[in-house]
């Protein structure tokens, strides 16, 4: 399994000061049993979904790559993250396309890049 983390990944507010230890945890696949991962969803109907992160464990994601969008700390502030992400995205485009503006932030990151 490969984890990338998006650019401006969005963190619940507990999680900010351990972010890049809980990113260091589900890049190891060390449990993280509290946290939960919001990514984009794999059917483009959809723009996000978010599951609990010790589900990375399973095999079914040996070999997938995850595209991490957000962290939360429990069920609840994962639906709150979504909402903070849906407000941006409206004040940003004032659209509800969160999937495109992702993918575009993150294309122009990769791209300043080099």
């Amino acid at each position: 399994m490969r984890i990338k983390c998006y650019c401006n990944l969005y963190v619940s507010t507990s999680l900010e000061r351990k972010r890049n230890k809980v990113i260091s945890k589900l890049m190891e696949r060390r449990l993280a049993p509290s946290v939960y991962i919001l990514t984009l969803a794999q059917g483009e109907q959809n723009h996000l979904e978010f599951f609990p992160a010790i589900l990375l464990r399973q095999y079914v994601y040996d070999n997938d790559e995850i595209f991490v969008v957000g962290l939360a700390e429990s069920y609840e502030s994962a639906v709150e993250l979504v909402e903070r992400i849906l407000r941006q995205v409206l004040a940003d485009t004032g659209g509800t396309d969160i999937r495109r503006f992702i993918l575009e932030k993150q294309l122009l990151f990769e791209e300043s890049r080099g």
